[in-house]
């Protein structure tokens, strides 16, 4: 199969969306990016001007704006879209829930109405492992009942229940959706990284700040969890690997003639106390932690059953977390003595 002329990257200057942009790149697709830097900094386009060498294609777009979208798609020759643009943070969306429905539920419904129009019928959709819930064992399986319990899940679930009514009532689509565990890392080249606008609240950026002296020291949500240390574990999953895990995806759709809902994570669990201790091996000094009580809503244990992934896709994560940290480590030292970014807040 001949690779298509152009994939719509949505959300191409975020988190994981730049590490998709490089990806794609790489394994020789022409992407044309587009954002409207909401939680991302145009600076990003830098680092990928650097990592692939060459000019790129992107647009300022808003994927809510269908006026925008559409004369987006009427000057490129679309052949497939990634779409990362979304809002996604937990505590964020139980204080603006409207903002998550408008953006990660109107963002997509405009955006496959632009396709739809325009031709356009294959779609990778990134979603999230925050669906599962706490009643099951894991590793959890894409069959595993579905939790829903804050407005940012919420808004992913409707995204699902979206597409897969699109495709009940177009049977040309096709659609990739793919839960991801906890995304952690950065590109191996320092380039590109996890840098959001607004304050971190994931633990790997956190344990980074600690790291860099802008915060005085790490907040550890209980350490009474019925696990080895008394602390949560979780899947986490370096940010290249979800990135190649997506183009598989892409690969995928646009060979065989099916749609798919997956799981991308390492497949093993890692506790707080571990990736402190990872970290703080990483760059070369201690991360000092206190410990508070639980947040309400987190479980005591969440990762992935990923054998879906590799039996589908040939696809399973090949870095570990000491690689993560090594590259979240490089990524922010560097950043910080940069002008390329501002520092994290």
């Amino acid at each position: 199969m001949s690779k298509p002329a152009k994939i719509l990257l949505t959300g191409a200057t975020g988190y994981i969306g730049s590490h998709a942009w490089v990806a794609l790149s790489q394994a020789g697709w022409d992407v044309v990016g587009v954002d409207n830097f909401a939680n991302s900094h145009p600076a990003v386009l830098e680092g990928l001007t650097r990592l692939l060498s060459g000019p790129l294609m992107f647009e300022c777009a808003d994927v809510g704006d269908a006026a925008a979208m559409s004369a987006l798609f009427a000057r490129h020759r679309i052949d497939a879209v990634m779409h990362f643009a979304a809002l996604k943070s937990v505590p964020e969306s139980l204080l603006r829930p409207l903002d998550y429905m408008a953006v990660n539920v109107g963002g997509l419904l405009t955006l496959t109405q632009v396709m739809q129009a325009h031709n356009v019928q294959r779609l990778v959709f990134s979603s999230t492992a925050a669906l599962y819930g706490a009643s099951q064992p894991p590793p959890l399986r894409e069959d595993a009942a579905l939790e829903i319990s804050h407005p940012y899940a919420r808004s992913k679930w409707m995204g699902e229940r979206l597409l897969a009514d699109l495709l009940a009532a177009f049977p040309a689509w096709r659609v990739a959706t793919l839960r991801y565990f906890n995304p952690a890392g950065a590109h191996e080249s320092g380039l590109i990284g996890e840098r959001p606008r607004g304050p971190a609240d994931n633990l790997m950026p956190c344990l980074g700040e600690v790291a860099l002296g802008l915060r005085p020291h790490l907040w550890v949500y209980g350490r009474d969890y019925p696990t080895p240390d008394g602390t949560g574990l979780r899947d986490y999953l370096h940010v290249q690997d979800i990135a190649d895990g997506h183009v598989s995806a892409l690969e995928h759709l646009m060979e065989q003639p099916d749609s798919f809902t997956l799981n991308l994570g390492r497949g093993e669990a890692v506790s707080v106390l571990q990736m402190i201790a990872a970290y703080a091996q990483a760059c070369g000094r201690p991360i000092p932690y206190r410990v508070i009580p639980r947040r309400a809503g987190d479980v005591a244990a969440s990762w992935a059953d990923c054998s879906q992934a590799a039996q589908r896709l040939g696809w399973q994560a090949q870095r570990d977390v000491a690689a993560m940290c090594r590259d979240s480590w490089r990524w922010l030292s560097a950043a910080q003595t940069s002008s390329a970014l501002p520092a994290p807040t």
